[in-house]
């Protein structure tokens, strides 16, 4: 799955953001280094939304690409 990632040098480097996963956020030295730290972020995110909802009633949609 891809996800659209926003990156951003900084100071201390890099830091990148999800904007299709609220709160989803991770940094680097580098902007590689912030790429695979995201990449990481975003499977522990998911990991996460799934344990909390998993006792819910849930149903899954399918959309096009926008």
């Amino acid at each position: 799955m891809k996800y659209k990632v926003n990156i951003q040098e900084t100071e201390e480097g890099y830091s990148v953001s999800v904007p299709g996963l609220p709160g989803c956020w991770s940094q680097g030295a580098t902007e590689e280094e912030a790429i695979e730290n995201i990449k990481d972020a975003i499977e522990t995110y998911l990991q996460t939304v799934e344990e909390i909802s998993k006792d819910k009633d849930s149903r899954f949609v399918e959309v096009g690409n926008a």
